[in-house]
């Protein structure tokens, strides 16, 4: 049986924060949580380009559960801020979807001179979940899904040039920063469990799904070779609503677990399933070694 936008459970009353919601995947799953009645924070990296897209969304629907906020992933004084604000303004949030990502962008440093990959993907999600743990922690039931990708399954974690000052090569720091993401998703459930704090960490990747990130790569690169590429496998591709539905089942299908991951069913496209989990990130000793690491990043 496929699991389709139409098996999402009622989410009246409830509070979902989507980051990077203005496009692709993001803005699919917004789409469908706000269409399944919760209140839904779009968490965009730029206010404009944010309210056009919500101005868009309401003409279909009036709902007033729309709400923006302006979220830089890659400035962690806009994290702080940004959780602040979701602390002022709200009661609850049970949903928290970290979905943004930058994906193979040339060597480029963060607002605090971190590897733009590690520190969008990885670290500025990491922040954020860990700000907004008290306030999930007062739901039962609530959730974090960390939305990686395929590129888990290639991802090493360079231990002694995490950000890539020695060699900086942009698919891999981009492998590096989804398979961190996995690492940091295992470990969260592993700790929220043994805080009994009701709290579920989850993972989902896309597959292939067309979103903004592969033209943005491409342009970003002024990579014909790249261009051609993704023109040649664009059959393969499927689109952001369907690559979005694995996010979406480990937010909201009452089956799903913590520390579980879910994906099309063939890795590339097709309907969500269980899927497994990168080998690397199942060492526990990496993860804790991962999470201290990151830890001290973020004090910077």
């Amino acid at each position: 049986m496929s699991w389709k936008v139409a098996d999402i459970p009622d989410q009246k009353g409830r509070v979902a924060l989507v980051t990077g919601a203005n496009s692709g995947l993001g803005l699919e799953t917004a789409k469908a949580l706000l269409n399944k009645g919760a209140r839904v924070i779009m968490a965009c990296r730029s206010r404009p380009k944010g309210e056009a897209v919500r101005q868009i969304i309401l003409e279909s629907n009036d709902s007033t559960k729309l709400d923006l906020i302006e979220l830089d992933l890659a400035d962690l004084a806009s994290v702080r801020r940004a959780a602040e604000q979701v602390e002022r303004q709200y009661s609850r949030v049970d949903l928290l979807i970290n979905n943004a990502g930058v994906m193979a962008t040339p060597q480029t440093l963060s607002k605090q001179g971190l590897e733009l990959q590690f520190a969008v993907n990885h670290l500025g999600h990491m922040a954020l979940t860990l700000k907004l743990l008290p306030l999930l922690a007062k739901q039962h039931g609530a959730r974090v899904v960390t939305v990686t990708s395929g590129a888990q399954y290639m991802g090493r974690i360079a231990w002694e040039d995490l950000q890539g000052i020695k060699h900086y090569d942009r698919w891999a720091a981009y492998s590096q920063s989804k398979l961190a993401n996995v690492m940091f998703a295992l470990e969260l459930d592993k700790r929220v469990r043994n805080a009994a704090s009701g709290i579920a960490s989850l993972l989902a990747h896309p597959g292939l799904a067309r979103t903004n990130l592969q033209p943005k790569s491409v342009a970003a690169n002024k990579s014909w070779q790249e261009g051609l590429a993704y023109r040649l496998m664009d059959p393969m591709f499927q689109s952001a609503a369907m690559g979005s539905l694995p996010q979406l089942h480990a937010a909201t299908a009452p089956t799903a677990q913590g520390g579980e991951q879910y994906g099309p069913r063939f890795n590339f496209r097709g309907y969500p399933k269980l899927c497994r989990i990168a080998p690397l990130a199942l060492r526990e000793e990496d993860r804790q070694r991962l999470w201290s690491i990151s830890e001290k990043l973020l004090e910077i």
